[in-house]
Formats: structure tokens, C-alpha cells, sequence
């Protein structure tokens, strides 16, 4: 009998639990379908008397607006093999050429520091920070050390950002993304984009993939409707661009901090703390028409073409059940317990309503998982009633109550809408099949949140305090691309070739001071222009070719045209196979080939030529009928070159670009030129004027340059017996 009675009263109990989980899912329930209604009835609004008078934007609009400097900040702790093939992919995808990259490491962190101080050797546009405590400590203050770099960067290159992009190491960007923040940035204050995780090839990957899922529906519907209604839009840590403006108040308000270092989603934070200042936020879904443009698409069975092109963020996520807890159980902390004490409710109840749906997930992620167990034993319960057992006889759970029958009939309504919703959103990106896997996915999902918010809560209670908990940050994976060969110094190619000895590159070492090393071997006469190109060439792992530059193409030059050949210090050579090859002194960034080939509508590829011979090649093909001392000797260094090839390198090697000069006698780096660069004409202004008139150097430095270049060219023609 005592089993019997415990029996009875488990089943008098789980009557109870089921009445009030039954009723918080119907609350719970009745908010998601509010909010899916105003959802479908703006959408059909929208489409009815919105887009049948006004055509959907493209990518000629992208395209119209002129390129302004922006930031992408990237923090990265113990990242080994990801930061440099996540730039390497941006530098080669990205359909823009006005950005710099800043990432942060740490000093307790070499390995870290030495990918990206490899990826800052490739890229010019790539600065490596080290913060200044060990790690890990947060994701915002790493971010704080940043933007202390950015901002540095910014004096010394006398540049101003007009967007701060967020970004991880393990992001794949589109490569209109720039683009987009560009045209988005002049009338907003920060600026957010969809975010689509990578399915997992396997169909039992569900920890993976249960991601793709929610974030399919929380960037296709909710922020949608949150932008709508209260201009609110929570950054989600990466694809975010915050204005100037934005970052001023944020500066202004965190005392010089703009991140806050007492939440561990910081970047919600500040989507809450902008919006409440009155800044203008806005989620953007913006799809071009070419697919070539949209290369991160999903191409699957039941994708919709818009849907599908957006302009997002690509990203693998956790795969297994610890490492997405641990994520979740962060994301969980910083937005439902840290974010209750650090943004307080507002004046605007649309504010509050949605800081509500945010921090009601600390009773959501606990019911689902709840439920789902009641409902099972429901179910067993009900078939040992049904079957009738041992001939044992109860009375029904649910006791004849319409009430609880209502309330299981209303709560199994709102859980079919809530499959169909995530049923749907799924499929337009990710396609039928992945949405069909998204619905036992679901319940998958309830488990993880349930595990995350569990771990959240002991984590507090083993510290004691919501403030102190760390950044228990999950390993990252990039997807699978060749990985780019480290750069070897030029040194060593030199001695590998036998082009020079140890004692002498032992000698050069001690006497370069800031001058690069083939420079003042060629100072030495170790070893000659065309030597040097061999080596560079290979150290790039490009192809070196002898260029002749006294022979013209002159449909090639006009192709190219006076203005890119100059302000690139390019000559181009041919058309190979649909591909325009030109030729350069030294190795040019994949952010300015992709640049050119942008402008030109063509693909470009580079190779490497003898020092001197593009700059000669470029006031040949031109310039010739200007009147200076190189374009009056050039029918005496044709001969030279036809006739004494080693006494015209020996020339060749005293022409030095005004640029490389600045940066060799250390008034400028290479980053901050190769920053002013890009919005230099060489058809209206000299480039010395123009790092003048952005204050990068003085008059009297810029004098002093002249004069050390013509003090080289002297020189050289002092080889070939004095000027003519």
C-alpha cells in the first residue's frame, strides 16, 4: 500500500507541476505570438504597400557612396591559427580598400602575438595591440586597449574613422559588409547585421547546429521587430559598426572607458546604453542582386534568393555540449543577471518590455527543459492508463479539469506556432531540410539553455558576486582554408640563393640601422637590382619578371590609365588569359590588388621587376615630355639599358620613391603611407604635398626628402659619367 500511496501522490504532484508550467508557457507563449503577429503583419504591409512603389536597394547604391575610413577592431586570446587566415580571407574577399585592422593580444599570450605579428608582415593595414595586463581578463577590455590604438593610429596617420566594427577571430566576413557600414554609418549610430552560424555537415550534429536555428530566427524576426518598434537593436558582438559619435558618448560617459569591463556582453550592453542616449540604431538586412556578390550564401534545396544573400556574418560555433554551455552560460550572465544591475529600467516601456523578453530568459531557459520532462512523464502515464496495466486502475492526471485541459490544449497551439516560426526561418537561409532538423533541434536547445543557465547561476554563487565572473572564452575554428606560408626573411633567401655570405649579411645587419636590408646591401655592392627582385619575388612567393621599361603598350596604359599606374607605382605588362599582369618593385597588399581590380572591372596580378625600372618605366610611358632631370637623360638610360645592363642597374639602384624614403628615414611608417595612399591623386597633386597637407610630415621634412632624393639620383648618375 505505501508504494500505491507514493504513487498517487507523484501523480497529484506532477498534476500541480503541470498546471504551473503549463500556465508560465502560456504567458510565455502568448508574448512569442504577439510578437510573431506584429512580425507577418508588418511583412505583409510592407510587401503590399511598401515595395510595390519602391524598388528593394542593391549594390549600385553600395557602390555610389565614396569609401571613408573605418576600424575593425578584433580582440583575440589564444587564437593560434585563426587571426591570420581570418585577415588573409578578409584582405582577399572584402569589396573595400579604406580600413585598418586592430587586434588585440595579450602579453602572457606569444603564440597569439606571433600570428598576428606574421599577418601585420603581409598586411600593412594590420596592427597588432598588446593590452596591457595579462590574460584573459575581458573581451571589453581588451576592446578598451584597442580603441586606445585606433585612436592612436588615428593622430599619427591624421585620419578619422567614421565607423568601429566589431569583430572575432573566427569570423567570415562578406564582402559588401564594408560596403554596407559604409552607407550606414552617415545616418546612424550603430549598425547591426544578420549573424548566420555554419551548419555541420553531420544531421546528428544538433549541439552545433542549434545555433544556425536561433539565429536564423532571432535575425530574421525579433531584432527585426525590435528595431521597428523601439529602435532598439542589441549587438551581437560582431558585424556591429558604431559611429563616431557613438564611441564619443561612450568615452564621454566611461570616464575615457567606452566598454564596460563589469559585464561580459559588453556589446549588448552597448546597444542598451546607446539607445537610451538617444542615438539611432538600426538592423539591417540588405541583399545584392549578384550572387557573386554574396559568396557566403547556402546553396540548398527551399532557400529563398533574398533570404539567402544577405550581407551577413559567417561563423562556426561550439560543438560540443561543455564549450556551448560555457558560452551560453556567459551570454546568460552578462544579459540576465549582470545586465539587470548595469541597465536599470527605462522611461520607455517599449525599452522595458524588450529588456524584459531579454532577462525572462533565466525562467525560459528553466521551463523548457521542465516541460519537456513533464511531458514525457505525461505521456508514460498516460499510454500504463491507456493499456491499463496489471489491471490497475487511476484516475486521469489532468482530474477531469477543463482548466488544465485548456490550458495543455492553448500551450500545444502556441508550441506548434513556435515550430513552424523556427520551421520557417530556418528554412529561407539554411533550406528544407535544415529546417525540417530544426525541430527536433528545438528540444535539443532546451537541454543546452538548461545546462548554460544552471552553470551561469553556480558560477555566481561558487564566486559570490555577478561582477567578478571572468571571460570563460570558447576556442574558435575558422573555416578550412589553405593556410598562408610564413614569411622568411630576406636574409635567409639571400644566403639559401649563395647571392651573399654570412659574414656579409652579418655586416648589413649591424649597419641597416632603419634602412631595409636589400637597400644597404645594394649600398655595399653585395649584390645587384636584379638579385634583389629574385629574392623579393620569393620571400612573396610571386613571380619575378626582368621587365624591359622602355617598351610600351599603349592600349595596356591606357587600360590602366596615369592615375592608378602612379599612385600604385605600377607598369602593366599584359593580358594573360583574361587576367591584367603588371609590374611592381616590391610586393603589394591584396587590399590594394583587390582595389585595383574593383576599378579597373578586371582580375590583376602582380609580379615583381628590378628596382628602379618601374619608376622609369612609369616616366616613359606618361610622363616623357616633362622637363626634369630624369625625363631629360632617359634616351641615354635606353642605351644604357640596351647595351650595359650592369651599369644601368647600378643606376636604377639610386631611385628611391618619395614614400619609401619617408618611411626608411622614419618620418612615417608603412601603415600610416599606405593609409594616405588611398585618398591621394597623383593627377592633381604631388604626393609630398599631399602628406604635407594631411600634417603627416612638415615643409621642412618634406624639403629635406627632396633633397635626399635628389641627392641619390646624383649619385646614380655620377655611375653613368654625370647628368646630360
Amino acid at each position: 500500500m505505501a508504494g500505491i500511496d507514493f504513487f498517487i501522490i507523484y501523480l497529484y504532484g506532477l498534476r500541480i507541476f503541470t498546471f504551473l508550467i503549463a500556465f508560465t508557457l502560456l504567458f510565455l507563449g502568448i508574448e512569442d505570438l504577439i510578437i510573431d503577429l506584429i512580425y507577418w503583419i508588418r511583412w505583409v504591409w510592407r510587401r503590399c504597400f511598401i515595395y510595390t512603389r519602391h524598388h528593394y536597394a542593391d549594390e549600385q547604391l553600395l557602390f555610389s557612396k565614396k569609401e571613408k575610413p573605418l576600424a575593425i577592431m578584433v580582440p583575440a586570446w589564444k587564437e593560434v591559427g585563426v587571426i591570420a587566415q581570418m585577415v588573409n580571407t578578409a584582405a582577399t574577399e572584402l569589396d573595400y580598400e579604406n580600413y585598418q585592422f586592430f587586434i588585440g593580444t595579450y602579453p602572457n599570450d606569444p603564440e597569439t602575438q606571433s600570428d598576428v605579428k606574421e599577418a601585420c608582415s603581409h598586411f600593412e593595414n594590420v596592427h597588432q595591440v598588446i593590452c596591457a595586463l595579462p590574460g584573459p581578463t575581458n573581451k571589453a577590455d581588451c576592446l578598451n586597449n584597442i580603441l586606445a590604438a585606433v585612436l592612436a593610429f588615428e593622430k599619427a596617420a591624421a585620419v578619422k574613422f567614421s565607423g568601429f566594427i566589431l569583430h572575432d577571430a573566427e569570423d567570415v566576413i562578406s564582402p559588401l559588409e564594408l560596403r554596407l557600414f559604409n552607407l550606414m554609418t552617415e545616418r546612424n549610430d550603430l549598425v547591426q547585421i544578420p549573424v548566420y552560424p555554419y551548419l555541420r555537415r553531420n544531421w546528428w550534429s544538433f549541439t552545433a547546429n542549434h545555433y544556425a536555428d536561433e539565429f536564423a530566427e532571432w535575425h530574421g524576426k525579433e531584432v527585426v521587430i525590435r528595431e521597428a518598434l523601439a529602435g532598439l537593436v542589441p549587438s551581437a558582438g560582431v558585424g556591429t559598426c558604431f559611429s563616431r559619435r557613438a564611441l564619443t558618448l561612450l568615452l564621454d560617459e566611461g570616464d575615457g572607458i567606452a566598454f564596460s569591463t563589469q559585464s561580459l556582453t559588453e556589446d549588448y550592453d552597448i546597444g542598451i546604453r546607446l539607445r537610451q542616449a538617444g542615438m539611432r540604431e538600426i538592423f539591417v538586412r540588405y541583399s545584392p542582386r549578384d550572387p557573386s556578390l554574396a559568396p557566403l550564401r547556402e546553396r540548398r534545396f527551399g532557400v529563398q534568393r533574398r533570404a539567402s544573400q544577405v550581407i551577413c556574418v559567417r561563423e562556426n560555433f561550439p560543438h560540443t555540449i561543455s564549450t556551448s554551455v560555457r558560452q551560453k552560460a556567459r551570454w546568460i550572465t552578462g544579459i540576465v543577471f549582470q545586465g539587470s544591475l548595469s541597465l536599470p529600467w527605462s522611461d520607455d516601456w517599449l525599452i522595458n518590455y524588450f529588456l524584459w523578453r531579454d532577462r525572462r530568459g533565466g525562467i525560459s531557459n528553466m521551463i523548457g527543459l521542465l516541460a519537456i520532462i513533464i511531458t514525457l512523464q505525461l505521456s508514460i502515464v498516460w499510454i500504463i492508463s491507456y493499456y491499463n496495466f496489471g489491471d490497475w486502475d487511476f484516475p486521469s492526471v489532468l482530474g477531469n479539469s477543463q482548466i488544465l485541459s485548456t490550458l495543455l490544449l492553448l500551450t500545444g497551439f502556441l508550441l506548434c506556432n513556435r515550430i513552424i516560426q523556427r520551421f520557417y526561418f530556418t528554412t529561407v537561409f539554411y533550406g528544407f531540410c535544415s529546417g525540417l532538423m530544426a525541430i527536433p533541434r528545438m528540444f535539443w536547445a532546451n537541454l543546452i539553455n538548461f545546462l548554460a543557465n544552471f552553470q551561469a547561476i553556480r558560477l555566481i554563487l561558487a564566486i559570490g558576486s555577478i561582477r567578478k565572473v571572468a571571460w570563460d572564452k570558447t576556442t574558435h575554428v575558422f573555416p578550412s582554408i589553405a593556410s598562408s606560408k610564413r614569411r622568411r626573411p630576406l636574409g635567409q633567401i639571400l644566403l639559401e640563393q649563395g647571392v651573399i655570405t654570412p659574414p656579409q649579411l652579418q655586416k648589413c645587419l649591424e649597419s641597416s640601422g632603419r634602412r631595409r636590408i636589400g637597400r644597404t646591401l645594394l649600398d655595399f655592392d653585395m649584390l645587384t637590382t636584379v638579385q634583389l627582385g629574385v629574392a623579393l619575388a620569393e620571400q612573396q612567393n610571386l613571380e619575378f619578371y626582368n621587365l624591359n621599361p622602355f617598351q610600351r603598350d599603349f592600349s595596356l596604359l591606357k587600360l590602366l590609365g596615369e592615375g592608378l599606374a602612379f599612385k600604385y607605382s605600377i607598369l602593366p605588362l599584359c593580358v594573360d588569359s583574361g587576367v591584367l599582369v603588371f609590374a611592381r618593385e616590391s610586393a603589394m597588399s591584396k587590399v590594394a590588388l583587390g582595389a585595383i581590380s574593383r576599378k579597373l572591372k578586371l582580375p590583376t596580378r602582380q609580379v615583381i621587376a628590378p628596382l628602379g625600372r618601374v619608376q622609369i618605366g612609369l616616366i616613359n610611358s606618361y610622363r616623357s615630355d616633362e622637363s626634369n632631370l630624369l625625363n631629360s637623360n632617359l634616351p641615354r638610360l635606353k642605351s644604357l639599358f640596351e647595351h650595359d645592363i650592369v651599369v644601368f642597374d647600378n643606376f636604377c639602384s639610386h631611385l628611391m620613391l618619395l614614400g619609401d624614403l619617408a618611411v626608411e628615414m622614419g618620418l612615417i611608417s608603412q601603415s600610416v603611407l599606405s593609409q594616405a595612399l588611398i585618398s591621394f591623386d597623383p593627377l592633381y597633386q604631388k604626393l609630398g604635398d599631399h602628406l604635407v597637407e594631411l600634417d603627416l610630415l612638415s615643409v621642412e621634412s618634406l624639403q629635406g626628402l627632396l633633397e635626399e632624393q635628389k641627392r641619390q639620383r646624383l649619385l646614380g648618375f655620377s655611375i653613368i659619367g654625370g647628368v646630360s
